[in-house]
């Protein structure tokens, strides 16, 4: 199969390599899953720099986040199981974390679909207890974590503030719904 890989830590455009690798054998608990479609994250890159606070052994495959098809041919979205990743043909996860891909989602939707908004919507709902009619400034509006923030934060009745840095982030911002959009490059908003 074809895998992205890793075998040095550094930046993700120098040290990840295409290769042809075995398909990975599930351990106890886990899956082998077909990768339908694999999203990049931010922990993608700090993995591959070796910042992040998981530090798979060298080689690895990056990919943590994934909408994948089970031996039994559910569609499924899944954290894939470190050091074989989404970034390749096939992935490993835990049997037990796996959650269905929503039909109304085509499999890349799928696979942006749960760490981005599992993150807002904890820290929106569970940490904030963001109630209807407040204000959410939402950082990098455009952004992962920051669009699913904004969504989040509209479906709870909030009015939203983005910044965003550009303009073309800033007709993302708008798109995702936010009441106010402020280009943090082209406004200076610290007076």
């Amino acid at each position: 199969m074809q895998a992205w890989r890793v075998h040095e830590n550094g930046e993700p455009g120098a040290v990840m390599r295409r290769e042809e690798v075995e398909v990975p054998e599930p351990g106890p608990g886990q899956v082998l899953l077909k990768v339908r479609a694999a999203n990049v994250n931010f922990p993608d890159a700090l993995l591959c720099r070796g910042h992040y606070q998981v530090r798979p052994p060298l080689p690895f495959t990056p990919g943590v986040e994934l909408c994948g098809e089970t031996p039994d041919g559910r569609r499924v979205i899944a954290t894939a199981a470190l050091p074989h990743g989404g970034f390749a043909d096939h992935a490993l996860a835990d049997a037990a974390t796996l959650l269905p891909a929503p039909d109304a989602l085509d499999d890349a939707e799928a696979a942006a679909l749960h760490i981005g908004y599992q993150t807002g919507w904890f820290g929106l709902h569970r940490r904030a207890a963001l109630q209807a009619g407040e204000t959410l400034l939402v950082h990098a509006a455009a952004g992962g974590v920051g669009s699913a923030a904004v969504q989040l934060g509209k479906a709870a009745g909030a009015t939203v503030i983005g910044v965003v840095g550009g303009p073309d982030k800033a007709a993302v911002a708008r798109a995702l719904g936010c009441d106010v959009v402020i280009d943090r490059r082209a406004e200076d908003v610290v007076a």
